[in-house]
């Protein structure tokens, strides 16, 4: 094992380097987290039972109108988007995960339920004032680089209908920098979360507070010696950080929520914060 190679790869890098791996789109990642969304059990992928209605009476109470058309961005395999089309609205569910998708069609047929699936970015939206509600949950907006913020705000600008309404959660500021722990650990599998067969894995956590944001980085070592870097950015912001974003972005009204989702882990509880805001134009 070239062990100078290794040392590099664990290295604290500079804030937004990208890792050269994205697990989104392997096949054998993409189905273990698939695995995740549809547990009941864990808030690994998809939040548990509770917090997910919690959060659907939220965001009907937000929102009072009847059949809405609904965006739901990184809608996984459709679970929020079953559950609004099932109240009655119109919904469009996009994802960059493949199997994602294929799972969440298939159960939309299964269960009679008229969704519109989309495989694709949600940076790369291209619609137009056609919806009322655009929806981005499980903390989605935290893991994207200001560039991408940015470009995500436009997209959704530009699909949302004059005075419709997007709503996301964020991870607050209050308390989070203390759960975020820099630590190294390293583990051996046989077959596991990232590969069908035998890898290393060293994870690292590393804070940049300046930029409010804590790097979960996984470097993984396969048999052949390959190394591979999974890297995965999380902002935590005050309720001024996110104001100030959306006015510069033309969004108006916002509004914050405390305490909707059950305290279960740092990803829930007092740690998430909820937005509304809207288009006025």
């Amino acid at each position: 094992m070239n062990i100078k190679k290794l040392n590099i790869a664990n290295q604290k890098p500079k804030v937004y380097e990208k890792g050269d791996s994205v697990m989104w789109t392997d096949k054998h990642v993409s189905k273990q987290l698939l695995g995740f969304h549809l547990n009941p059990e864990i808030d690994a992928a998809s939040r548990t039972p509770d917090s997910i209605n919690n959060t659907i009476e939220f965001i009907l109470k937000c929102c009072n109108k009847s059949q809405m058309n609904i965006l739901d961005l990184g809608c996984g395999p459709g679970i929020y988007s079953e559950k609004l089309t099932a109240k009655g609205h119109n919904v469009i569910g996009v994802d960059f995960s493949e199997n994602s998708i294929s799972y969440a069609k298939a159960q939309a047929i299964k269960k009679s339920l008229k969704i519109d699936y989309v495989c694709k970015d949600y940076l790369e939206l291209d619609y137009e004032s056609q919806f009322d509600l655009v929806i981005l949950i499980y903390t989605d907006f935290g893991v994207l680089l200001p560039s991408e913020r940015k470009i995500l705000l436009e997209n959704v600008f530009k699909s949302l209908k004059p005075n419709g309404t997007f709503i996301f959660d964020v991870l607050n500021d209050r308390n989070i920098k203390q759960k975020f722990i820099e630590q190294k650990t390293w583990s051996f599998e046989n077959n596991g979360f990232w590969k069908p067969k035998p890898y290393l894995e060293l994870t690292n956590g590393f804070n940049y507070s300046k930029e409010k944001v804590f790097l979960k980085q996984h470097t993984i070592i396969d048999e052949t010696e390959r190394i591979m870097n999974y890297r995965f950015w999380t902002h935590y912001f005050s309720t001024n950080d996110i104001v100030e974003i959306l006015t510069a972005n033309k969004f108006v009204n916002t509004k914050h929520f405390e305490n909707i989702l059950p305290a279960t882990d740092i990803w829930n509880g007092e740690n998430v914060t909820f937005y509304k805001t809207e288009r006025n134009e």
